[in-house]
């Protein structure tokens, strides 16, 4: 009998230390899940990062590679307006060296054929080419047509009338060409400066080979 009664008062004495140990468990977990204070704390549950609610959100949101694309359209654009600015003043400075190289050319042709008598002795190495009006906003322009048909190198000097209907000379014009090489050619513009009606006839009236 006392073997049995050992055992029966054995298992009381047993409870109280499970409930013990368990009860240190349950507080240490609950000390471990609301401390946060100790740096390193490796064990401490990381909290879980909520994605905001983009529904609530207006505009477009900022991207670095959006801005960068847009510098560099405004550099291309900055750079090829420049390059415009370029081509614009380059344009203007070459009309203005072909107008005073023209004038050039005309005031030496009109010097050259001041002593020419008769029609000069080039006149078969020129020729005209009328421009429609339409091309030349209407002004009365003519392609004077140069060949140097001898085997040097030549200047010349053109004169040419443009009359009215009754043969009349109401305007002339002088162009020119210096140091044609042998065979090659020049084309300066006749312009006359009368308004497009009446019509005109243009004619080449000398042609001096110098």
């Amino acid at each position: 009998m006392s073997t049995d009664t050992s055992t029966v008062t054995a298992r009381p004495r047993r409870r109280p230390v499970v409930l013990t140990v368990c009860a240190v468990i349950t507080g240490m977990a609950a000390l471990v899940s609301c401390g946060g204070d100790g740096d390193g704390d490796e064990g401490a549950p990381t909290p879980t990062p909520t994605a905001p609610d983009t529904a609530s959100f207006t505009g477009e949101v900022p991207s670095a590679l959006a801005s960068e694309a847009e510098s560099r359209k405004a550099e291309a654009r900055a750079s090829a307006s420049a390059a415009a600015s370029s081509a614009s003043a380059a344009a203007s400075a070459f009309e203005a060296s072909v107008s005073a190289e023209a004038e050039r050319a005309r005031a030496e042709a009109e010097k050259q054929l001041k002593n020419v008598e008769g029609r000069g002795n080039a006149t078969n190495e020129v020729s005209m080419t009328g421009l429609p009006l339409s091309e030349t906003n209407g002004v009365r322009a003519l392609v004077v047509n140069i060949t140097n048909r001898t085997d040097e190198t030549a200047s010349y000097a053109v004169q040419v009338d443009f009359s009215d209907a009754d043969g009349k000379v109401v305007e002339t014009r002088y162009v020119g060409a210096q140091d044609l090489a042998p065979g090659k050619q020049a084309h300066p513009l006749a312009i006359s400066r009368k308004p497009p009606e009446p019509p005109l006839t243009a004619k080449i009236a000398k042609a001096q080979r110098y």
